[in-house]
């Protein structure tokens, strides 16, 4: 082993955080696990790293023996004195036992066991360090993408931007430093490792608690949330401080915080709506600006149907039906959404009706009811303001007129009593 391996072990310590005794004892280990392999079965087998020069050397203890039945474990009393001169039989004797060219296999193995122990205790630190940041927002460089997973680097640690957690509408380019939420860290098959989000639901919350300082400090409360990433998300929140405008304070100045987080977002729309524990209200203030007309509520079902007018069905159900469906899941009622009907009677339907009311009146037949209302008298009080000879020049009303508006005034006086 020489100084540029030490100065590796240098780099790794620095750049990993990884402490230097951590990483001995990795190499110590492999090299020992060479030097059994190089020297053979040597009793108590050692190996020592020069720390200046990084030259590596093998030692076994010997016992020392008049006669040597294992090579291994034994050295003979005339060797031992070449080493040490007053050694007797029975005494242990450590001596150098390093190999020809040791130093160069042993420094093979030491960069294996190296690279394996750093990967050990960077998961050993993801796992330390990452637990306690779940909930976080962080920043992370795109290094490289695997499949449709995206790598990000993070500085020390590297992390996983999962397909499933993408945002559908977004693109990323390698290079390119994005924000991200930390949403877990997982025991993957390859080790932990630190799942990444910006399509979960909490990556908007924790972007405005970090924005609103209302929220941060909690004078404002987020009460829900329902997000279709990419497209739009619904933000329910609520303050017990009356003096405080909670859907004022999220958008901010001239609209400045919330400019800020859906500019993050990638121009995803985001409604902030006020909480109410009426849900009638709170429903109403979901779908705002839509007007609703009725409500019918089924506690038992948490289900409430709303009727709107033909005009605000549109409005009230967005587009592809994302705004009933983000209420939804925002209130935790189903909300369903109808157009309300409308009947529209037809002419004909109007005119019978008008007959059978003119036939009602005491002393009118059905077809001089029939007849008045073709002429265009449909009410009784058309009859009223009429004149004798306007009725008799309708052909079947003719000399009948007098008798006709005779009933007319005793029906009047009959309503009035």
């Amino acid at each position: 082993m020489n100084a540029d391996f030490l100065a590796v072990l240098e780099y790794w310590e620095k750049e990993k955080g990884i402490s230097r005794d951590v990483l001995m004892a990795a190499v110590h280990e492999s090299l020992l696990s060479a030097a059994k392999k190089a020297v053979g079965p040597a009793r108590e087998l050692r190996v020592a790293i020069e720390s200046k020069s990084g030259d590596i050397r093998a030692f076994a203890k010997l016992i020392v023996s008049e006669k040597v039945i294992s090579k291994h474990d034994q050295i003979s009393v005339f060797d031992a004195r070449r080493i040490k001169a007053d050694a007797i039989a029975g005494e242990e004797l450590e001596m150098e036992v390093t190999p020809t060219g040791f130093g160069r296999i042993a420094a093979q193995y030491a960069k294996q066991a190296l690279m394996q122990q750093l990967r050990r205790a960077e998961k050993a630190q993801i796992m330390t360090e990452f637990k306690d940041r779940v909930g976080e927002i962080i920043s992370g460089t795109v290094r490289r993408f695997e499949r449709s997973d995206v790598m990000l680097d993070l500085g020390k640690y590297e992390a996983v931007l999962p397909s499933r957690e993408r945002v559908p509408t977004e693109e990323y380019q390698v290079g390119e430093r994005i924000r991200c939420y930390v949403k877990a860290v997982e025991l993957g098959s390859h080790g932990p490792e630190i799942i990444l989000s910006r399509a979960d639901p909490r990556f908007v919350v924790k972007l405005f608690q970090l924005e609103v300082s209302e929220i941060g400090d909690g004078t404002i409360e987020i009460k829900g949330i329902a997000r279709e990433p990419g497209f739009r998300t619904k933000l329910a929140v609520y303050t017990r401080d009356e003096k405080v405008d909670p859907v004022g304070a999220c958008v901010g100045l001239r609209g400045q915080r919330v400019k800020n987080i859906v500019r993050e977002l990638n121009n995803e729309k985001v409604d902030i709506i006020r909480w109410d524990p009426n849900i009638r209200n709170f429903i109403s203030n979901a779908l705002n600006p839509a007007k609703l007309k009725s409500f019918e509520i089924d506690e038992s079902k948490r289900r409430i149907k709303i009727l709107v007018s033909e005009d605000q069905l549109s409005l009230a159900i967005g587009k592809r039906g994302q705004n009933a469906r983000l209420t939804s899941k925002l209130t935790g009622w189903q909300v369903d959404i109808d157009a309300e009907v409308v009947v529209t009677r037809g002419f004909e339907e109007k005119v019978a009706e008008a007959v059978q009311s003119m036939a009602s009146i005491t002393g009118i037949t059905r077809e001089q009811a029939d007849a008045l209302v073709h002429a265009g008298m449909t009410r009784l009080e058309d009859l009223l303001q009429a004149e004798a000879l306007d009725l008799a020049d309708i052909p079947q009303i003719g000399d009948q007129a007098a008798t006709i508006l005779e009933a007319a005034r005793a029906e009047a006086a009959r309503r009035a009593t």
